[in-house]
């Protein structure tokens, strides 16, 4: 079957009500965003023969407190590590002399759910002042005092996962808290008038879909610079490394619906996902997505069968296309 007759094959065998609402928010997209649409090539991922331009950068190393049930920290392993802020400026000069545009900083949580944020403020103000590099963190739970930090660094924008059933977070992240704490974080960010982007991780109670509608209505009270739809992967070494993933019809719903829901932000299709699975990007297409990052062969023919324009950056897909 070829790609093109794959796309209209994964629309034939919706229901009616879900083609519906992924053509609403279509619409909804194009009205507001115009056919356009950019794929994203994120520095820590081969694709098409080469890397991109935008590596992570882990400040614990591959060490976390909490080991969620989906992660173990296994994502932090393909992670550059730094020991401290000089580490971190050393690392990062080095990555712009080698053509990188800028980079993720992410790293393991403690078991507060927060990263060590002090202890690498200065090195995120030095690494801005000497470089040119576009920063992005992903924070994890922060207060407000951090959140001020974050801003006066002048990192150029935080990406933080909002979960939305206080059960998930405590069986998956294994915290002793419920989600107030991410709607604090939330507030904390906003507050510092922080540009955050906020990640929505379909199916991460071991596939089931729980709380990710309460977490779109949690986040579409601020006014985000983007939003990013992603799901939950079978990471082997993981307790959910056999775990049923997620439908890409539920995926297709979550973000049809956070589309017509929050229709004036950019929605993005993350690169955190089943790839061997074609139709979750297809049928994102097809919802109108804004992003994607890492698009499958049958995504860029159904970009094509639409007539969008389509953009290429060699970035996570949390940034702006570069003008």
């Amino acid at each position: 079957m070829s790609s093109e007759n794959v796309g209209q094959h994964f629309v034939n065998i919706m229901n009616k009500e879900l083609a519906e609402l992924i053509k609403k928010s279509r619409t909804i997209s194009w009205e507001n965003f115009g056919k356009n649409i950019i794929f994203y090539h994120p520095g820590m991922f081969w694709y098409n023969g080469e890397w991109g331009n935008y590596p992570a950068i882990s400040i614990t190393g591959s060490h976390c407190e909490l080991l969620c049930d989906h992660c173990k920290g296994k994502i932090l392993e393909s992670m550059i590590s730094v020991s401290d802020s000089a580490d971190l400026v050393e690392k990062c000069v080095n990555l712009e002399k080698k053509g990188n545009t800028g980079c993720l900083i992410s790293g393991g949580s403690l078991q507060d759910g927060s990263l060590p944020w002090d202890e690498f403020i200065q090195g995120l103000e030095t690494v801005k002042e000497k470089t040119n590099l576009f920063i992005s963190i992903h924070c994890g739970i922060l207060d407000y005092t951090t959140a001020k930090k974050l801003k006066k660094a002048d990192v150029d924008q935080v990406l933080i996962d909002v979960i939305g059933d206080d059960d998930t977070l405590r069986n998956v992240y294994h915290c002793n808290f419920g989600i107030e704490k991410i709607k604090q974080s939330l507030d904390a960010l906003n507050k510092a008038n922080v540009s955050f982007i906020p990640h929505v991780v379909v199916g991460l109670d071991h596939g089931k879909i729980k709380g990710e509608y309460n977490a779109i209505d949690m986040i579409k009270k601020y006014n985000p610079e983007v939003l990013t739809i992603v799901s939950l992967m079978a990471l082997k070494g993981t307790p959910m490394e056999h775990v049923a993933l997620p439908n890409p019809n539920d995926i297709a719903r979550i973000l049809s619906t956070a589309r017509i829901k929050m229709p004036d932000i950019p929605l993005s299709l993350g690169c955190a996902r089943d790839k061997s699975n074609p139709k979750i990007d297809v049928l994102a297409v097809d919802a109108g997505v804004n992003r994607m990052a890492l698009p499958s062969d049958e995504a860029i023919e159904r970009a094509k069968e639409f007539g969008l324009n389509i953009m290429w950056q060699k970035t996570c897909c949390s940034l702006p296309i570069k003008k």
